[in-house]
């Protein structure tokens, strides 16, 4: 039982909106009392209660070595007792840049803000300002952030303009943006055939983290950046969660595809809130007061999340975090996948590196329309039975797993222990 939990939650009900900062931490897709965490230490976080579980959501995957690594604790001491804010530029937010040009592929120069939301919102108005366009393509099953032009579902025709997907985002704004699907080329070839003039960019999460983890299709990311050279709009990589998460350059460096514009976060903040958007200098020097075009925030490039972010930054230098990482998610995938085909339970998995989860299925998924059609409730009552089992997953089959260096062998063959002992209690249900 929770009893603390579902005290603080009944709190919260009566004065924050659903009870939660962000709609994910509901629980509404897995019914029942969030629990409410106390604290974490590498691998694992205690609630409330004293509950100690594995934790593989990892704050939605800033904790690349996951909760309290020594580094950035210490480098967030060390800023704090400098201050917490100034108004003014730091030579942090300089130290930060250098690492983030010198390794993002495309990005020449780069421009710090506090949510991947800013990150994405800044970027879309460089690139209407860099085209003289409105219009951009997005893709059904990515998760821009909650700035109004993304909060758009596709409408009734496979090629449609966008509608509103939320209450209070207006339709003439929702119409300039044009839905295709991930991972499916003809879609987004056909939105250009029919609305190329009016198109600015194209933005993409180049791995999927938002519908649960899903690789792009081979030449899919080559096709959009070959669409977006004939038709001179900007192809924009979102890479809030796959930056420094994949690899060190995010999955522009694994694919080997150079966007005109990238969107950072998580990783590079080390758990504190921080984002980014960069890019190639042409895009990039349109920004005030370098140019016109406006962005500015009271808090960005905040010395104490600057600390925390060029701490976790600096041990990304260490060339065997990846190897460590991909480790992990392997073993995991294979451990998930054995213990699924012992149970007769149908199972694919998703995995870029450390970005990792199961879906419910017996097939191939590749777009959101494929996601859709995975067993969501077996889902949910897989959930429920690895919580109990000490294993905290994200609470929506939407979502990716986060995997970090703290999650060695021995951490990871419990959790598939657990993952062996859920699957298993299914087939008997």
């Amino acid at each position: 039982s929770r009893p603390r939990s579902e005290a603080i939650f009944q709190r919260a009900l009566e004065l924050v909106p659903g009870g939660v900062n962000s709609p994910v931490r509901a629980w509404k897709s897995v019914g029942g009392t969030p629990v409410h965490i106390r604290s974490g230490s590498g691998a694992r976080c205690t609630d409330v209660d004293g509950h100690v579980y594995i934790d593989l959501v990892m704050s939605y995957g800033p904790l690349l070595f996951g909760h309290g690594h020594e580094p950035v604790v210490e480098a967030v001491r060390e800023a704090l007792a400098r201050g917490t804010a100034f108004g003014s530029p730091t030579e942090g937010e300089v130290e930060m840049a250098e690492r983030i040009t010198a390794w993002v592929p495309g990005v020449e120069r780069v421009r710090l803000v506090n949510s991947g939301t800013e990150a994405t919102m800044s970027a879309l108005r460089v690139a209407r300002a860099a085209t003289g366009r409105d219009g951009f393509v997005k893709l059904e099953g990515c998760y821009h952030g909650h700035g109004d032009s993304f909060l758009v579902k596709a409408g009734s025709g496979a090629l449609t303009l966008g509608a509103p997907d939320s209450p209070g985002v207006p339709a003439s704004l929702a119409e300039r943006t044009l839905v295709g699907s991930y991972n499916d080329t003809e879609s987004v070839a056909r939105l250009f055939k029919e609305h190329s003039g009016d198109i600015a960019a194209i933005f993409v999460e180049p791995v999927a983290g938002n519908m649960g983890t899903v690789p792009p299709r081979p030449g899919f990311l080559e096709s959009l950046r070959e669409l977006c050279d004939q038709h001179g709009a900007l192809l924009v990589f979102d890479e809030v969660m796959s930056g420094f998460r994949v690899a060190r350059g995010g999955y522009a460096e694994i694919c080997g595809i150079t966007p005109d514009l990238v969107t950072m976060g998580k990783v590079i903040g080390g758990g504190l809130p921080i984002a980014a958007y960069g890019g190639l200098a042409k895009w990039m020097n349109l920004v005030a007061p370098a140019g016109k075009v406006y962005q500015a925030g009271t808090l960005s490039g905040n010395p104490i999340a600057v600390a925390a972010g060029n701490a976790m930054l600096a041990c990304l230098e260490d060339p065997t975090v990846y190897e460590r990482l991909e480790r992990s998610g392997a073993r995991l995938e294979a451990g998930f996948l054995a213990a699924a085909k012992q149970a007769g339970i149908p199972m694919t998995f998703g995995r870029v590196g450390s970005m990792l989860n199961p879906f419910f299925s017996g097939a191939p998924v590749h777009t959101f329309a494929d996601v859709l059609a995975t067993d969501r409730e077996l889902w949910t009552q897989f959930f429920r039975g690895m919580l109990e089992r000490g294993v905290l997953l994200p609470p929506s089959p939407f979502e990716a797993f986060f995997l970090s260096t703290a999650h060695d062998d021995g951490v990871v063959d419990e959790i598939i222990e657990a993952a062996t002992g859920t699957l298993n209690s299914l087939t008997r249900a």
